[in-house]
This record gives C-alpha cells, structure tokens and sequence, in this order.
C-alpha cells in the first residue's frame, strides 16, 4: 500500500509540484516603481533550523535575486527600494485512508467464533513533509507591506531534488509579480 501511496503522491506533484496561493498586492502597486532590493535578516531557531537549512536559505535567495533581477531590479545592502523578507513553514503530514469491508484486506478472517464486530477506521498508509515559502515585499519608505504570496509543495525527501522545487517554485511565484 506505500508503494501505492507513492505513486498517487508522484503523479498529483508530477504535474505541478508547487501551488501558488494567498497572493496579494496594495492597491496601485506596479514592481516598475522600483529600482533596487534588498533582504530582511531571517531569524530561525528551533524546529524550523535542519541540517540544510543555511544551504537551502541560501538557493531561496539566490533564486529571489534571480527572479527580481530579471524584472529589473538590482540587489543593493544599504537602502534598497523594496525590503524582502521571507517566511518558511514545513510540517509533517501523515496520509491516511479509511479501511472499507469490501476489501479482503482490510477485514477480519472468521475464525469460527461469532463475536467479532467490524467497523470503518483510518490507517496510516504514509508520510511526507508539507513546505510553504511566503514572500512579503515591503515598501521601505512608507514602511508598509506592497505585496506577498506563498507558494507550497511537498518537501522532496533526497536534498539534490530541493534545489530545483527551489527554482520552479519561485519562478511560479514571481510569475504572479506584475
């Protein structure tokens, strides 16, 4: 049944691994209004801090440069126009299904004594983590926030495949800044 909860997981990512969601813009906002960018300091500590973590921060932003770069801006340290500041939540999820009496495998055999009872009840049948990345762009001067959006995946198991969810993620993502 893992196996089959696998195969179900790859092909739902399979063709879109990464969900655009809860994007949002001040009213009047135009990424052409500005020149130059720049990142708040991400402060971690605790659950949210792997093994990776710095790495991984690293291609996040690496890949946020890239994508605001290519829209015309340019990263500077000291007084940039926008200010990014970025937000990462991963949380494991557990996958289940409902046990049904018309499969074989789920129900009891009979074993010559007639009191058992059956009823319908969820089993475990795997785990994964779910990953979001929201992105704030925060207008320095005024001090307010001008536009955010998340995007969520499922969180590749082997590290050489986050480097690309990386990529493709924030490509989505930025495709949605006008």
């Amino acid at each position: 049944m893992k196996k089959v909860f696998i195969l179900i997981l790859l092909a739902s990512v399979g063709c879109s691994s990464v969900r655009i969601k809860d994007v949002d813009k001040e009213e009047g906002f135009a990424i052409s209004n500005y020149k130059t960018f720049g990142f708040f300091q991400v402060d971690a500590k605790g659950d949210a801090i792997g093994p990776n973590y710095s790495a991984n921060l690293d291609l996040l932003k690496t890949a946020i440069t890239r994508e605001l770069e290519a829209k015309g801006l340019s990263s500077v340290s000291e007084n940039p126009d926008l200010m990014v500041n970025i937000g990462i939540a991963i949380s494991k999820e557990v996958q289940t299904r409902e046990t049904s009496f018309t499969n074989p495998g789920d129900r009891m055999a009979y074993m010559g004594q007639r009191n058992y009872s059956w009823h319908a009840q969820e089993v475990v049948v795997g785990t994964y983590k779910q990953g979001s990345v929201s992105v704030h762009l925060v207008d320095r001067s005024a001090g307010k926030l001008v536009w955010q959006a998340t995007a969520e995946s499922v969180v590749p198991e082997k590290e050489k495949n986050v480097p690309p969810l990386i990529e493709e993620g924030m490509k989505s993502l930025f495709a949605k800044l006008k």
